[in-house]
């Protein structure tokens, strides 16, 4: 029995150093985030007074209407631009933790099917129905966490692939844009 018990100790402070390590990795995507909306806001600030200095400036009317238009097409590319950088943060997270999550998961299934078998031989005499039955509704319950992870994991890919998608078709708005003005 102690030897189940340590094995249980084991496994949740692995599980525990596992959590750490997808907490770690979540904190260093959202520091790339902020990083990434810190430099674009920065950049948007700085180019929006460089614009109002430029528009105040104007000597006519047609000049003021070239710095207006002048400034749709490096907005737009800057936007789809920024989405990209966006769409990879994202899908790098997303694949690490993935990736973790299923490293854990296949080893969390063997530590616990070795408690069980370790449970199942040092049962007492004439409960091998009950361990049996305990058997099958763990295998049951394994099955259906495994098939909400392929679950989750086809939805992940999902949303990537949509958001793939939105951002090609960002860009080649502003292709068609940029060649018809």
């Amino acid at each position: 029995m102690n030897n189940t018990a340590e094995q249980f100790i084991a496994t949740n402070k692995a599980n525990a150093q596992a959590l750490e390590g997808l907490a770690s990795q979540a904190h260093a995507s959202m520091e790339k985030l902020v990083e990434l909306n810190m430099t674009a806001s920065k950049a948007l600030l700085d180019e929006s007074f460089g614009h109002v200095q430029a528009v105040l400036g104007a000597k006519d009317a047609q000049e003021f209407l070239a710095l207006q238009s002048g400034t749709l097409k490096p907005l737009a590319e800057k936007s789809v631009a920024y989405l990209q950088h966006v769409q990879t943060i994202l899908a790098a997270s997303g694949a690490e933790f993935v990736k973790a999550v299923e490293a854990k998961t296949v080893e969390a299934q063997k530590a616990f099917n070795g408690v069980l078998e370790n449970l199942a031989k040092n049962a007492p005499a004439g409960t091998e129905s009950a361990v049996a039955a305990f058997k099958s509704a763990l295998t049951a319950g394994q099955s259906t966490v495994e098939s909400a992870q392929a679950s989750a994991k086809k939805a992940v890919e999902a949303a990537q692939s949509q958001f793939t998608a939105v951002t090609t078709q960002a860009v080649d708005a502003v292709k068609k844009a940029t060649r018809a003005a």
